[in-house]
């Protein structure tokens, strides 16, 4: 296990590794940006990035096809885009649309081209496509009345065609959102009209929704898990991409403490949860479609 001490001043908010594994970049209060290389039980730090003008809430890696990119989101409203060149980081964009605090980034699956969505205190989420070195006009939405605190893209799939072979298969392209007004919400793009549109509003929980995770697995059904401010974690699944959501609470009675973050492991069958008690505990569905615990991790 590598463990990397005094690596920040101040409280670390987000580390991720990249595709393969043998990066990571953490991100922290004392708005800086860290790249570390690791190799088993060794590290070292490759680049400190300053850019930001307050905490950085979190960074994700883009995918390798696209080069060593990573995007950044802040408290001071802006989402910063670094890559990678001849072993120097550099800022290559920098998305300010956002009037509050820009609170989670992510980039699309690769299969969409290079593609950041950005969710913030100000209510509205935010899409910009990056194009043979130009940034698209921003697609702006408003989606929650009093904050967006987390975003996250569905896995690529294709809606079935009705029985008409002649017709091509048509990609469903969709995230969902977690917000401030207790409510998780599924957006659609619309071919037609180039916007995405809200096709659900899914309602379980009493308080502030912290983080809304999309299961990475491609099967016949889908999932979202969606983490509270009432210490709860809701599981909503949807029958092949189309249909009502059903809602299934991990377990019945409240977690000690506030839930932050949700993450699905690669294969979408395992899910984490941690939250305020400084604890990670990991859940898998049963054959009976309740959730069950897989273990704890505890530092």
């Amino acid at each position: 296990m590598v463990s990397i001490t005094n690596a920040h001043n101040d409280l670390i908010h987000d580390a991720v590794l990249d595709y393969y594994g043998k990066r990571l970049a953490t991100c922290s209060s004392d708005k800086t940006i860290k790249i570390y290389e690791v190799d088993g039980e060794n590290h070292r730090l490759i680049d400190t990035l300053v850019g930001h003008e307050g905490p950085v809430w979190r960074v994700d890696w883009a995918h390798p096809k696209f080069g060593s990119i990573l995007a950044s989101c802040s408290y001071d409203g802006k989402v910063i885009v670094w890559k990678e060149e001849n072993g120097k980081w550099s800022q290559i964009a920098t998305h300010a649309v956002h009037s509050a605090s820009v609170n989670s980034v992510q980039w699309a699956p690769h299969e969409y081209g290079v593609m950041l969505l950005a969710a913030s205190s100000d209510g509205k989420v935010s899409i910009i496509e990056f194009k043979e070195g130009r940034t698209s006009t921003p697609i702006v939405i408003d989606a929650h009345t009093i904050g967006v605190n987390s975003a996250c893209w569905a896995p690529v799939c294709y809606e079935d065609v009705e029985s008409d072979s002649s017709k091509p298969t048509k990609e469903l392209r969709r995230f969902v959102t977690g917000g401030a007004d207790n409510l998780v919400k599924i957006w659609k793009y619309d071919n037609d009209t180039q916007l995405y549109a809200l096709e659900d509003t899914l309602n379980g929980h009493s308080d502030w929704v912290r983080d809304v995770a999309w299961s990475p697995s491609v099967l016949l059904r889908s999932y979202i898990a969606s983490v509270s401010q009432d210490k709860t974690c809701v599981i909503w699944s949807q029958e092949n991409n189309k249909g009502p959501w059903k809602k299934t609470e991990v377990q019945q009675e409240k977690f000690p403490d506030v839930l932050w973050r949700a993450s699905w492991s690669l294969s979408g069958n395992i899910l984490a949860l941690s939250g305020g008690d400084n604890k990670v505990t990991l859940w898998k569905e049963n054959l009976t479609g309740n959730w069950e615990p897989a273990g704890e991790v505890q530092q």
